[in-house]
């Protein structure tokens, strides 16, 4: 029992995540027999695991593993308008339902299970409320807001916890408990976010969901990035290389006056 508290060295071990919302507009009628009638949206904001499940709820956006098994509350701080804006969870779903009329940021704080010796997680989520501009980016926030989208609008942001040298008794519950594996084929919209621009596009009519392709496609964008970079950097190596032949030239010039 005393070796399940020791850190297993060299080894890595991750979970992936999702965090976002999805927001409705509440229909008129709906909002004149409200307590607030001027919520002019029901959103939910949640942390879930990112496969969505099979049988899962139509417009639910990942879901289908349990991840009590390492997080023992998710704590969403909402904005300061709102009775108890600090929402304590301690089971699943770790998510919150609410309505409102504005947009703005959301403390997202995760404490993992006793066994796992980590300390909490802080996350940042912004809720969104309105429909993405044309190009799948966020509208001009100079801009009045748009009339509400006849659809559910998401916002998502896909993440993976790493643990580093976890103990051998949390391991030992992770190895227990695999993450369900992501879609191998694309068969809906990527969930839209700000570090996805254009991914927004198709997501209006359906919910969309997380897939093996979109992974794919991210380590290309990185890959197609580096690849820049380093083009880049070999032209400023070349300028520099000739900038110091120019100083060697003026220098000697100098000297031979």
């Amino acid at each position: 029992m005393m070796n399940e508290r020791v850190r297993v060295r060299g080894v890595t071990i991750h979970r992936p995540i999702i965090y976002g919302n999805t927001a409705e507009a509440i229909p008129e009628e709906d909002r004149k027999n409200s307590k607030n009638p001027d919520h002019t949206f029901r959103w939910t904001v949640a942390l879930r695991s990112p496969t969505t499940a099979p049988d899962g709820k139509p417009g639910v956006v990942g879901g289908a593993d349990d991840l009590s098994y390492f997080i023992k509350r998710v704590t969403f701080k909402l904005h300061d308008t709102y009775p108890t804006p600090n929402r304590n969870l301690d089971k699943p779903p770790f998510e919150v339902t609410e309505t409102g009329w504005g947009e703005f940021e959301i403390g997202i704080r995760v404490t993992f299970v006793q066994e796992s010796g980590e300390k909490a997680l802080s996350l940042h989520h912004h809720l969104k409320l309105h429909q993405w501009g044309p190009d799948g980016g966020p509208l001009d926030p100079s801009a009045p807001p748009p009339p509400p989208s006849p659809h559910a609008v998401h916002s998502w942001q896909y993440d993976e916890i790493v643990f580093n040298e976890p103990y051998q008794s949390f391991l030992n519950i992770l190895m227990k408990h695999p993450p369900t594996p992501l879609p191998n084929v694309r068969k809906k919209p990527v969930p839209p976010h700000q570090s996805q621009v254009g991914s927004a596009s198709d997501a209006d009519a359906e919910a969309p969901e997380f897939s093996a392709v979109m992974e794919k496609d991210e380590a290309d964008r990185l890959e197609a990035a580096r690849k820049n970079i380093a083009v880049e950097t070999d032209k400023m190596r070349a300028i520099l290389i000739a900038k110091e032949k120019e100083l060697e030239q003026l220098k000697k010039q100098v000297e031979d006056q």
